[in-house]
C-alpha cells in the first residue's frame, strides 16, 4: 500500500525514446533546418583556387550588421556538402558533422545555410531546446537575466548534476564584463536595452553529467522592451519566440494598473511620467498574437510558457486590503531550493497564490494568455532580493526563486522530473 501511494504522488514521467536526430533550430538567427541541410566551413584556404580563397562571407556580414558588430573582411570559403562526393561525407549517428573537400582536408565546422554562424557541436545529435524572454519595457528582463545565468552556474546546475557554460569564450567575456561584474560585484543595475540596440543572444549548455541526457542549449535573446509592443520590431524576432521550447513571459507588478495606482496612493504621487513608462502586459500578448499566435493552429501556442512576477520584493511595500495583495507571511517572499527534481506541491503552492493574484489584480491579461496559451504556469520572484535605491544594490544581490520558471521548463521537456516531495 505504501508503495503503491508513493509511486502515486510521485508520477514518474516515462522516459522518452532518444531519437537518432532532430530538426536544427540556428541559435543565432532561429531557422529551422535538417541537420542535412548544413554547410561547412573550410578549414584552409589556397591563393590557387578561388573557391577555396579567403573571401567576404554576404549571409555572414548581413547578419552581423543586424546586431551592429563589425563586418569581416575575409574569411574561409565554405563548402556546400553538395558539391562533395557521398563518400567523402562524414556521419555520427547518423548526422552529417564533416566533409572532405578536393584536398583531402576534413572540415568538422559546421555551419546555418541561413546566416553561417558555426552551429553547437550538439546540433541535430539533441533537441534544440531554446528559451526565450519576454516582457514589455522596464520589467527588468535584463536583470533577471543575468540573475538567472549567474544561479544556474553556480547554484541550480550543480543541484541537477550538470554544469551550465556558455558557448564560447567572446559570450562568456561579454556576459562577465556587461552583465555579471556590474550587478553582482558592484551592485549597479543595468541600463535599459534600447530599442535601436539589438543585442546579439546570449548562448548557454546546460549539460548534464549523466550522458544519456542530451544536453540544453539555453538561448537568452535580451529583446529590448519597447520592441514587445511594436509590430514592426517584433517581426525580427518572431522566429526567435516561434521556434522556442519554452516562454519566460515577465510582468512586473508596476505594469498592472491596480498596483500601480496602490504605489501611488501610498507614495502620494501623481502618475504623469511614471505611468506613461508601463505597458500593459496584455499589449505584449496582443503583440505576440499578432505576429506569431495568429498564424498557428487554433490561433493558440502549446509553448510551454511561465508566466513570471519580477520584483516580487516590492508587494511588501504593499498593505494587505481584503485579501487583494499578497500576504506578508506568503511563500512567495521565502527562498525555495529545488533539488534533483520539481518539487511539485512547492510549485502548486506559488502557481495558485500568483495566478488568484494575478486573476484579482489583473483580469483581462489573464483571460488574454488563458485564450492564446495552452500551457501556462505562474511564478513569482526578485532578482535582487531587495528593492535598488538610486539604482543601486544595498548590501549583497541575493536572488530569490529566479531559477524555479526555468525548473519547471526542464519538468515540462521532460528533462528532470516532478514530485510532491
Amino acid at each position: 500500500m505504501f508503495t503503491f501511494l508513493k509511486n502515486m504522488f510521485e508520477k514518474k514521467q516515462p522516459v522518452k525514446e532518444r531519437l537518432p536526430f532532430y530538426d536544427i533550430v540556428c541559435p543565432f538567427c532561429f531557422s529551422k533546418f535538417g541537420p542535412e541541410e548544413v554547410v561547412f566551413r573550410a578549414a584552409h584556404y589556397r591563393s590557387d583556387d578561388e573557391d577555396y580563397a579567403l573571401q567576404e562571407d554576404h549571409l555572414l556580414n548581413a547578419y552581423r550588421d543586424k546586431f551592429g558588430l563589425d563586418a569581416i573582411e575575409e574569411i574561409e570559403a565554405v563548402i556546400d556538402p553538395e558539391s562533395i562526393p557521398e563518400e567523402n561525407h562524414l556521419y555520427v549517428d547518423q548526422v552529417l558533422i564533416g566533409v572532405t573537400d578536393r584536398y583531402g582536408v576534413v572540415s568538422k565546422r559546421r555551419l546555418c545555410p541561413n546566416c553561417h554562424n558555426e552551429l553547437p557541436i550538439t546540433a541535430g545529435k539533441a533537441p534544440s531546446n531554446i528559451i526565450s524572454i519576454v516582457g514589455a519595457s522596464q520589467v527588468g528582463k535584463s536583470v533577471y537575466m543575468t540573475s538567472l545565468i549567474h544561479t544556474l552556474q553556480n547554484t541550480t546546475a550543480n543541484h541537477f548534476d550538470a554544469a551550465c557554460m556558455p558557448l564560447n569564450a567572446q559570450i562568456s567575456r561579454k556576459f562577465r564584463e556587461q552583465y555579471e561584474a556590474p550587478l553582482f560585484e558592484r551592485g549597479q543595475l543595468l541600463d535599459s536595452t534600447q530599442k535601436e540596440k539589438r543585442q546579439e543572444p546570449f548562448i548557454f549548455q546546460f549539460i548534464f553529467k549523466d550522458s544519456e541526457k542530451a544536453p540544453l542549449i539555453l538561448v537568452f535573446f535580451d529583446v529590448a522592451g519597447e520592441g514587445m509592443v511594436d509590430r514592426e520590431y517584433l517581426e525580427l524576432y518572431a522566429a526567435h519566440v516561434k521556434n522556442s521550447s519554452g516562454i519566460l513571459f515577465l510582468v512586473d507588478p508596476l505594469q498592472i494598473k491596480t498596483i500601480r495606482d496602490r504605489f501611488l496612493l501610498q507614495a502620494g504621487d501623481e502618475p504623469g511620467e511614471f505611468t506613461a513608462r508601463y505597458d500593459e502586459p496584455r499589449e505584449v500578448v496582443i503583440t505576440l498574437f499578432e505576429n506569431f499566435i495568429g498564424y498557428q493552429e487554433s490561433s493558440k501556442t502549446h509553448i510551454p510558457t511561465a508566466v513570471v512576477l519580477t520584483k516580487s520584493d516590492m508587494l511588501h511595500a504593499i498593505k494587505e486590503e481584503e485579501g487583494t495583495y499578497i500576504k506578508p507571511n506568503s511563500n512567495i517572499f521565502r527562498n525555495f531550493v529545488h533539488q534533483q527534481y520539481l518539487n511539485t506541491a512547492e510549485f502548486e503552492n506559488i502557481n495558485g497564490e500568483v495566478s488568484r493574484f494575478i486573476e484579482k489584480v489583473d483580469r483581462p491579461f489573464k483571460d488574454a494568455l488563458e485564450v492564446y496559451f495552452t500551457n501556462v504556469a505562474y511564478f513569482a520572484v526578485s532578482a535582487l532580493g531587495s528593492n535598488p535605491v538610486n539604482q543601486k544594490v544595498s548590501g549583497v544581490v541575493t536572488p530569490m526563486r529566479v531559477d524555479e520558471p526555468f525548473i519547471w521548463l526542464l519538468h515540462q521537456l521532460d528533462y528532470i522530473e516532478g514530485r510532491e516531495r
